[in-house]
């Protein structure tokens, strides 16, 4: 993904440490819901990413999927969700179209 796509993934922001108002820290992305755009079903919030050794860009990221009775009995299994799937950033959730196969 070249640098104009960033652009469009990322919302422009104002902030220290930021160079012409880009860029988005780990902790900011953890406090946004991921949402599916396809079915609506909110997934959760990222608990990790997955970057590349020798680039150094992040090609996913990692959302555990719910247990039952508030997340207690959890199988351990996550949604590992490509970075190319992401479709908007916005200040209270990551929109991502992914199509779950079945």
């Amino acid at each position: 993904m070249g640098v104009s796509g960033w652009r469009e993934i990322f919302p422009k922001r104002q902030g220290i440490g930021c160079q012409d108002g880009e860029g988005m820290r780990l902790c900011e992305l953890e406090n946004k819901e991921v949402i599916n755009a396809c079915d609506c079903k909110k997934l959760g919030y990222i608990v990790d990413l997955v970057i590349d050794e020798c680039s150094g860009c992040i090609e996913a990221m990692v959302i555990p999927k719910a247990g039952k009775l508030c997340g207690f009995f959890c199988d351990g299994s996550e949604y590992i969700i490509p970075f190319k799937c992401i479709r908007k950033i916005g200040e209270d959730i990551i929109l991502v179209e992914m199509h779950e196969e079945r």
